[in-house]
């Protein structure tokens, strides 16, 4: 694997999970990304209010406080988030919550667990890189 040189921008992760948090900052980190973490929905409904647009957003389905469809919704109302491209990962696989996610603005759905190197196609297929002058 090649490690990126060039920062990609901020990637913010959304999951209370310990363990998938880790492994989405490496990985993320290692594509060239800086990473923002918010393991709860109240922390991330913070995070949306205060920081710019991010890259990109993994987005936790079943979360405390807030859950992700409804950040979902809030990311998709707040000025210049409406085109950041959202993954949504979660382990819930019913065709409803796939469908429910992706009617209300997520750009793509990963089910957990999930395949490092499927995870990297997913998000090399949603940030596009900015071409150089």
């Amino acid at each position: 694997m090649v490690t990126a040189t060039a920062n990609l921008g901020t990637a913010l992760i959304v999951e209370d999970d310990e363990q998938i948090a880790y492994i989405l900052r490496f990985i993320l980190e290692r594509e060239g990304y800086s990473v923002e973490l918010s393991q709860d929905g109240r922390a991330a409904q913070q995070l949306i209010s205060d920081m710019p647009p991010p890259a990109l957003v993994t987005l936790d389905v079943m979360l405390p406080y807030v859950d992700g469809y409804q950040l979902l919704g809030m990311m998709r109302a707040h000025p210049g988030w409406q085109d950041v491209p959202i993954l949504m990962m979660t382990a819930k696989s019913q065709e409803k919550d796939i469908v429910r996610a992706l009617d209300n603005g997520a750009s793509d759905y990963i089910v957990k667990p999930f395949k490092p190197d499927e995870l990297r196609a997913r998000i090399k297929r949603l940030v596009k890189p900015a071409k150089s002058p």
